[in-house]
């Protein structure tokens, strides 16, 4: 037969304690998995690594492209689903399809800042068709663009 066994959290206890990060404590960032997606080949020195960042909240989807730098993380662009509304879209800013068009208008707007807007315009009219990019030859800057995201919600 077990008996009870005090929990003594006294002074000494208290000293030897150390607090998690703040960021974990406020359930904001997975270390395990930002280590992951942060750390760089050692052959792609200084090279960044980009990745996409999507937060839910009850009232808003926040989309984000980002990468590593010694002194923080740097946002390359950022979308938001309570912009949707200048584009159409004015209820439902928390659904599946809103957090798709948010993503897109992000992705949108990091090819206008690479200056590959009009390269890849898209689909310019709505047939209901399957859409896919093919490569285009002979573009001046004409890259893929590759972007890293996990299953979690929090990096």
């Amino acid at each position: 037969m077990l008996g009870f066994v005090k929990v003594v959290k006294n002074k000494a206890y208290f000293k030897r304690y150390q607090v998690k990060f703040r960021r974990r404590r406020e359930g904001k960032t997975d270390y395990f998995a930002r280590k992951r997606l942060v750390i760089q080949d050692k052959n792609k020195y200084n090279t960044p690594k980009y990745r996409m960042i999507v937060r839910l909240s009850n009232r808003d989807i926040v989309c984000q492209i980002a990468y590593a730098k010694i002194e923080g993380d740097a946002i390359v662009c950022a979308a938001y689903s309570h912009e949707l509304p200048k584009y159409g879209i004015a209820v439902g800013l928390t659904n599946y399809a809103a957090a798709y068009c948010t993503g897109l208008l992000c992705a949108r707007r990091l090819l206008n800042k690479f200056g590959l807007d009009n390269v890849y315009e898209g689909q310019v009219e709505v047939t209901g068709d399957e859409f896919n990019v093919e490569s285009i030859d002979g573009q001046p800057g004409a890259f893929t663009f590759k972007c890293f995201c996990i299953e979690s919600w929090f990096v």
